[in-house]
């Protein structure tokens, strides 16, 4: 029987993603098999979670996928796990609006009937800490707040006095507290911490996330308070047998992917291998390519140094060759990219525009797109859910690119796809299976 927690904040920056990554090391300290989750548009948090666990992490996020895809994916991805990590974002019930709990933790662990570890940075406070776990525990009666962790408490004195409050006025019991600095800080920039693919995670930070974790947890409390996964577990289905090859960008500057989204393609029936813009010289043979989000701005001389893998990725487009590139990957397709330090550097030139990142405006949220016209993920009609979440601004771009993304950007060259928004293909199960056959005609004689 699998065992599930969902790891929740009062609010970002409380510890959340220090205390799952302690957890998760602690747990596979003692032999168990963990699946990790994360809720919420997150790319960096997986990253971090499958370099611990050796198994992909998957997002689990309510406005983008709904109730019966987030069941799905966590039935089928912890089908032989013996315990499920749920590591939220932001406050338990932040999401879409300030008046529903659409997007937030707390509708996902409601979703899987799954017991509530709340995570309070009691720095500044001691008794107050209790009124603020019971506040959460009165604001919605349906989700079940079974224990507290405090985190960043001054010493052992501190971090009781925290726990003798909560237990003395609330139902969620205190599992344990975090001495101030006892976790590594893991490195930030603007957007998130510090990815895994850059090394982020060494063997000694984790080591000193787990001794944390092992020191101020009562870990055998904690899984004892876990609950029974409350979907049906679910073996995964075998791939479709291969007819089309995608070719993904994967590494320092492209590494923003669902992890659904890869086996939905691989579902669908696409074979797909990774490659790297800035270290490949030639582009691997395939029917299409998929370009991610990730950090270009910070690779772009090495991108740019790459002619070669730049000419090769402007030819296939050219070709009529089914291209998907978000975010990052609309960044590369650009004429140039100007750095934090206003250099520019030349990308491969599908979209008649340039990027800058100075100054730097951030764009966050949801967005649901509507195709106003066919499209390499799906026909005109069809409607896709994702995010955006970047801080580079894109030169206006001539009138005669056709926009195919109704209230949104969306632009179409040829067979190529580019825009800002990070398209979750479960949102839409057909997206997936549009884009294996939009490579499969192309790959017909």
């Amino acid at each position: 029987m699998t065992r599930v927690v969902v790891i929740a904040g009062v609010a970002s920056g409380v510890g959340k993603t220090s205390v799952t990554l302690g957890l998760l090391e602690a747990l596979r300290h003692r032999g168990l098999d963990v699946q990790a989750f994360k809720v919420g548009p997150d790319f960096i948090d997986p990253q971090l979670h499958a370099s611990i666990t050796g198994r992909p992490s998957y997002n689990l996020d309510g406005f983008m996928c709904g109730d019966d895809a987030v069941r799905a994916t966590v039935a089928r991805a912890s089908a032989n796990a013996d315990v499920a990590i749920v590591e939220g974002m932001m406050g338990c019930f932040d999401g879409v609006d300030g008046t529903s709990d659409l997007g937030s933790t707390a509708q996902i662990a409601k979703w899987l009937g799954a017991p509530v570890v709340l995570v309070v940075d009691a720095s500044a406070q001691s008794r107050s800490a209790a009124a603020v776990v019971l506040g959460f525990e009165r604001f919605d009666p349906d989700l079940r707040i079974a224990a507290v962790v405090a985190n960043r408490v001054g010493g052992a004195t501190h971090g009781q006095w925290v726990s003798d409050g909560i237990r003395a006025a609330c139902r969620a019991e205190p599992v344990g507290a975090l001495v101030q600095d006892a976790a590594p800080v893991l490195a930030e920039r603007h957007l998130g911490l510090v990815t895994a693919a850059e090394g982020v995670l060494t063997r000694a930070r984790r080591d000193a996330l787990r001794n944390a974790v092992e020191r101020g947890i009562d870990i055998d409390r904690l899984l004892a308070l876990m609950g029974p996964l409350g979907v049906a577990a679910a073996a995964a289905a075998p791939w479709a047998a291969a007819r089309v090859t995608i070719a993904v960008a994967r590494d320092r500057a492209f590494q923003f992917y669902y992890e659904e989204n890869l086996e939905l393609l691989r579902d669908a029936g696409a074979r797909l291998i990774f490659w790297s813009p800035i270290a490949d010289r030639e582009l691997p043979e395939a029917d299409g390519l998929y370009f991610g989000g990730g950090y270009p701005e910070l690779h772009a001389e090495a991108l740019a140094d790459n002619a070669s893998a730049r000419k090769a990725v402007r030819a296939f487009a050219d070709g009529g060759r089914p291209v998907y590139a978000e975010c990052g990957g609309l960044m590369y397709l650009t004429e140039a990219l100007e750095d934090g330090e206003g250099r520019a550097h030349p990308m491969v030139g599908v979209l008649p525009s340039r990027v800058r990142m100075r100054p730097p405006r951030m764009t966050l949220g949801y967005v649901t797109v509507r195709l106003a016209a066919d499209t390499p993920l799906g026909a005109a009609g069809s409607v896709l859910r994702g995010h955006r979440f970047h801080f580079s601004t894109l030169d206006p771009v001539p009138a005669d690119v056709p926009r195919v993304y109704e209230g949104s950007e969306g632009y179409l060259v040829g067979r190529t796809l580019l825009s800002y928004a990070h398209v979750h293909f479960a949102s839409n199960p057909g997206v997936a299976r549009a884009f294996v056959d939009a490579c499969a005609e192309r790959a017909r004689p």
